[in-house]
């Protein structure tokens, strides 16, 4: 694919507020942002939803590649299969909105991706990593006070199986004051709780099922389709948990197609945003489909695969590009019916190509991106040590790479990278810098990894003061201030010395 592809990229995704975005660019920058797992489900979406859009069974041997980090990009096979039927998908939040009145209880998992991905057996990458942790890492990305820290971490322990929010804000506040000597208001734990509704998968966090679905629908796009959801959930949510949809269509005035489309959108949000995080009652796995292959040579010589999985090859159907090339050969003999099936044709046949170069797109900037971060972070992929990895900002992977930061953003924060020492999530490669007194850039990364080594090897008897934690680090080469040592030690979870006794 040509280096101009990414500059193309980069014009249509760069977009400044208030300036309009093509229906292109948006799938575009949608389809980026997606994990392979969704991805797979919003491509048999598209098939199911486009009958111009088929399954190409044919192999093209471009398809699968393989690149080398330091040298040209070179195509090679990746052998995966296509799957030949494409069964109806369950739609749990169904179930779980006849559940409403029962407390919710045992609320059925929404789970995306093609039906037969039940029937192989689910590989674990990397380290287990629970629920908690998975949103203390994000909160680890906010900038907050101490105060609003120990709050968000109580907000986090106190969230159910689900992922929602069961007590009361006043409850909240209660329990802080009596178990954490924390006094505050309601108001202070809702900003709070704000904070922690932007956290993902969207919904979490939220105090009911109709908060839940509303917190997911305002993380889409502005569309005509959006506000008539929020409408559904916000003004019928009694008709919508009774599955009434003859009467919310009559209210909304939709036509049969409207009101198809839109009970089809209501049906994909997720009733339990905590289950999408791999956390179930007795059971502490994160599963992870890794979107990149990354392999390291004894030599050093690092490749990389793009993992396709069950991602079936895209094309135009046959049948509707010759129809619409025999009614455009006869336009002077068109009747009006003729020309309305002409018209139809012609949308789906352009949904289907805008789709698939929406694909190829992604295809590219994920390439682009993972051989940029290959080449910014090569040493660590050799030797797998976090002390190798040097700083690394968005910026630094979207100068290389000629793409837009807010690119690189939707490819990081949601894709991960199986390699030889374990599988991570694309952003554990990035790290800030600090700066020394004499100028010396230092990675976080590096001085964080130094900090829980140093904190780990401690006498637990007489554990460290953030003072004495200064000086180890500076014997390790990171001289850092004492305020900037208490500061990666709350990032990374550490308490304070006498509470690690």
């Amino acid at each position: 694919m040509s280096d101009g592809l990414g500059q193309i990229q980069e014009q249509k995704l760069e977009q400044k507020l208030g300036q309009s975005i093509s229906h292109q660019q948006l799938l575009q920058a949608t389809l980026v942002e997606l994990p392979l797992a969704q991805l797979v489900d919003r491509v048999n979406t598209e098939m199911n939803d486009n009958p111009a859009l088929e399954t190409d069974t044919g192999y093209d041997e471009s398809d699968g590649v393989d690149y080398q980090d330091g040298a040209d990009f070179s195509e090679g096979s990746d052998d995966y299969e296509v799957s030949a039927e494409r069964e109806e998908r369950q739609s749990a939040l169904d179930d779980a909105l006849s559940n409403i009145g029962r407390d919710d209880e045992e609320l059925p998992v929404y789970q995306g991706g093609s039906a037969v991905a039940e029937e192989r057996e689910e590989m674990v990458y990397g380290e287990t990593v629970s629920f908690y942790d998975q949103l203390k890492e994000q909160m680890g990305e906010l900038e907050m006070t101490e105060q609003q820290r120990d709050i968000m971490e109580y907000l986090i322990g106190s969230l159910d199986d689900d992922g929602l929010l069961r007590k009361g804000l006043d409850v909240i506040s209660e329990e802080l004051a009596i178990y954490h000597n924390i006094d505050v208001t309601e108001q202070q734990v809702e900003r709070v709780l704000s904070l922690l509704h932007g956290f993902d998968p969207a919904g979490i966090g939220a105090r009911s099922l109709q908060e839940c679905l509303l917190l997911q629908i305002q993380r889409r796009d502005p569309s005509r389709v959006r506000d008539l959801m929020q409408r559904v959930v916000n003004d019928y949510f009694d008709e919508f948990t009774k599955k009434h949809w003859d009467k919310i269509q009559t209210a909304l005035s939709l036509n049969d197609m409207q009101a198809e489309a839109l009970f089809r959108e209501l049906r994909k949000l997720n009733p339990r945003p905590g289950a999408s995080l791999g956390e179930t009652v007795g059971r502490n796995l994160q599963q992870i489909t890794p979107d990149f292959i990354v392999d390291t040579q004894d030599d050093g010589t690092v490749t990389f695969t793009l993992n396709n999985g069950e991602l079936p090859e895209l094309k135009v159907s046959q049948s509707f590009v010759d129809s619409m090339k025999e009614y455009q050969d006869n336009k002077e003999h068109l009747t009006r019916q003729t020309k309305e099936a002409l018209l139809y044709i012609k949308k789906k046949v352009d949904a289907a190509q805008s789709f698939i170069e929406a694909i190829k797109v992604r295809h590219h900037t994920l390439t682009v991106t993972m051989r940029a971060i290959i080449q910014l972070q090569h040493q660590f992929f050799v030797d797998g040590d976090e002390a190798s990895l040097r700083p690394m900002i968005l910026r630094d992977v979207a100068e290389k790479t000629g793409l837009d930061p807010s690119t690189i953003s939707r490819v990081s924060n949601s894709k991960y990278a199986q390699t030889r020492w374990g599988t991570f999530p694309l952003r554990h490669f990035f790290s800030d810098s600090y700066v020394t007194e004499s100028g010396e850039e230092l990675s976080t990364r590096q001085i964080k990894a130094a900090l829980r080594d140093i904190v780990e090897g401690e006498d637990k008897k007489h554990p460290l003061s953030d003072d004495v934690l200064k000086e180890e680090l500076a014997k390790r080469g990171f001289p850092i201030a004492r305020r900037t040592v208490a500061k990666y030690r709350e990032q990374l979870g550490i308490p304070i010395a006498r509470l690690r006794k």
